[in-house]
């Protein structure tokens, strides 16, 4: 495509990103609120452990994604994929507005697994219409633009819809969420190119589940990954009870993990096509630091923001790094690929946020969760040095 018309669909593409980013990452903003509406009278009796129960929305989620993006890369895989992220931001509007309208808890977390189905195949199929629309080579960039979006909900998003659930409801915010999805569905079905093609086979997108590298990087993701959201489920209670701010700072808070995540972006999808293996050792070594920052400094402002910038600029840097690897560990099945690695990085969401719920109804406090982070990011750096070595060794093998 000629750049007049590649931008807007490009941009479409990343519109629909942010809608995913304000549903995944709006909670963790909202789960006081969240938790005072749909757990009334435990949040009476208990805040903390009340707000830990709410966790469990976010994890909900995330399983969803987990359950998705496999399943539907298989289904879908002779489908176009201009087609497909249409069919997917249909199931966003939806799985979102009966997030908003649940009446009880148990419900809720059924709106959002529904909700969390579309989110890995989403960004599996949006990336590689990105990249087919920028040329070969290009995933890690396609993944990015397509991220970026990710980044502008972070940004500037997350804040502005955490303060509109504080002041007018959490579900308004859900409703006003949808509308984006709905926006993005529109300007997606008006921009894409109509004839991209589909993702390969089913028989080829299931071959790649058999791939030792291509679990080994999703395992890695899902592990290493949990520190980011770990450290960041929490963050509202642990911007007020800990470090003793406003709660108008948690969307001040959230705007530093945005920035950060913009920056990783723009850096991690450019190293990416380059020197993916290298750009995820870096990645994890900057998020140990960062969670350690968050967990030992996080009482005081500084530290919190600074920490949270941190956290959000090398998980960013990471994930085109991860995406790729596994695109190039599953030739002939980039969508599974593409989709596993979003698979892969809620199983970190779920496993983070439950995690961190576990610590803080243990009595542990606010900070334990980032601390948790900090053995994550150690567990995901340790096992990129297992995957540098085997795929040396498995370089070394074919030379011979």
């Amino acid at each position: 495509m000629d750049a007049p018309r590649r931008w807007p669909a490009l941009l479409a593409l990343a519109l629909g990103s942010v809608g995913i980013g304000l549903t995944e990452f709006v909670p963790s903003g909202l789960l006081p609120q969240i938790a005072q509406d749909v757990l009334g009278a435990e949040y009476t009796q208990e805040p903390s452990r009340a707000v830990a129960h709410a966790g469990w929305m976010i994890t909900a989620y995330a399983l969803g994604v987990v359950v998705g993006a496999p399943l539907i890369a298989v289904v879908t895989a002779r489908v176009r994929r201009n087609r497909l992220v249409i069919g997917l931001l249909v199931l966003f509007v939806l799985g979102t507005i009966g997030s908003a309208v649940a009446p009880t808890f148990e419900l809720v977390l059924v709106a959002r697994f529904v909700a969390g189905l579309p989110h890995g195949a989403y960004f599996g199929a949006a990336g590689l219409l990105a990249a087919s629309m920028m040329g070969p080579g290009t995933e890690g960039r396609g993944f990015a633009i397509v991220l970026s979006g990710l980044t502008v909900a972070n940004v500037a998003g997350v804040p502005l819809i955490t303060l509109l659930g504080q002041n007018a409801g959490w579900r308004v915010a859900y409703v006003v969420i949808a509308g984006v999805f709905v926006l993005a569905l529109i300007a997606v079905a008006a921009t894409a190119p109509k004839a991209s093609t589909a993702g390969g086979s089913p028989a080829a997108e299931l071959h790649a589940l058999g791939r030792p590298q291509v679990w080994l990087v999703a395992v890695t993701a899902a592990l290493g990954f949990s520190g980011f959201f770990a450290a960041t489920s929490y963050i509202a209670p642990m911007t007020t009870a800990v470090t003793g701010l406003p709660q108008t700072a948690v969307a001040w808070v959230l705007v530093a993990v945005g920035l950060g995540m913009t920056a990783g972006n723009v850096v991690g999808g450019w190293y990416a096509d380059r020197q993916p293996q290298r750009a995820m050792l870096l990645g994890f070594t900057g998020m140990i630091f960062a969670t350690a920052l968050v967990w030992l400094v996080g009482s005081q402002p500084a530290g919190l923001f600074v920490g949270a910038f941190l956290v959000g600029a090398t998980t960013l840097f990471l994930a085109p790094a991860l995406q790729a690897r596994l695109i190039a560990a599953a030739p002939g099945a980039q969508l599974m690929g593409a989709a596993l690695n979003q698979s892969a990085t809620n199983v970190a969401n779920s496993l983070g946020a439950a995690v961190g719920s576990v610590v803080i109804g243990a009595g542990l406090g606010y900070r334990a969760p980032a601390a948790a982070g900090v053995a994550f990011g150690v567990i995901g750096l340790a096992l990129t040095a297992v995957g540098v070595v085997v795929n040396r060794r498995t370089h070394d093998m074919a030379a011979t």
